[in-house]
């Protein structure tokens, strides 16, 4: 069985007495240390398949298998440690707090590994290093630009050693050179780690970079 396998994920919403489909009955493999892509039009259901994948949110049919186990099936508080220590988050903005230092910010996740705080201090200082910020640790997001601010947001998502990255439109509110940057990081990361990566995009260019590609609409996984 491969690492990852998605079998006919369906997600409905009820809004008033109308019933939308998000997800419409998606199955995809994934082998561990892929990076693919999902492209697609706004509205086309990518964000609510990865926050599917991620834990976020649970499907109304289907299974997401991850080395077997089905994650729809855990309680609260055994889906909460599977996202905590298996996925790392990246958003289409940073999401920092404004009130924590870059290195604090890094660390929020090290919450789930409280008698760690030395451990995780030292792995946030080299995980900045890594992603070229080492030397603002102490700086707050009002006195990063917006590509040092997603480089913390990276330093963040990897802190737990996660095994899968789920980024959705992480370069979306960027300039095309630091875009490029931070691509060539995600691509770095997948590379000398072999962190399973899934980005979410509506930008082809973007998509390309990815291993394997594929293509929803309406819901569907439609061509690759």
């Amino acid at each position: 069985m491969s690492f990852l396998h998605i079998e006919n994920l369906t997600k409905k919403y009820r809004v008033d007495h109308a019933t939308f489909i998000g997800v419409d009955n998606v199955s995809l493999s994934i082998n561990k240390g892929e990076f693919l892509s999902i492209v697609g039009h706004s509205g086309s259901g990518k964000t609510t398949l990865v926050s599917i994948i991620g834990g976020i949110l649970r499907p109304t049919a289907g299974r997401v298998l991850l080395e077997g186990v089905d994650i729809c099936t855990l309680d609260d508080n055994r889906l909460s440690e599977y996202r905590a220590r298996r996925i790392g988050f990246m958003f289409q903005f940073a999401s920092l707090l404004p009130i924590l230092t870059a290195k604090e910010n890094v660390l929020l996740p090290g919450i789930f590994k409280p008698g760690q705080k030395t451990e995780n201090d030292k792995i946030a200082r080299d995980l900045m290093e890594m992603v070229g910020i080492g030397d603002k640790l102490d700086s707050y997001p009002s006195q990063l630009s917006g590509g040092q601010q997603r480089r913390v947001a990276i330093a963040r998502a990897l802190l737990n050693n996660p095994d899968i990255i789920l980024a959705d439109e992480p370069t979306g509110d960027l300039d095309e050179e630091t875009e490029a940057e931070i691509m060539h990081l995600l691509e770095e990361i997948n590379r000398e780690q072999g962190v399973t990566i899934i980005l979410i995009t509506h930008n082809l260019g973007l998509a390309g970079k990815a291993q394997k590609k594929y293509r929803m609409s309406k819901g569907s996984i439609v061509g690759i």
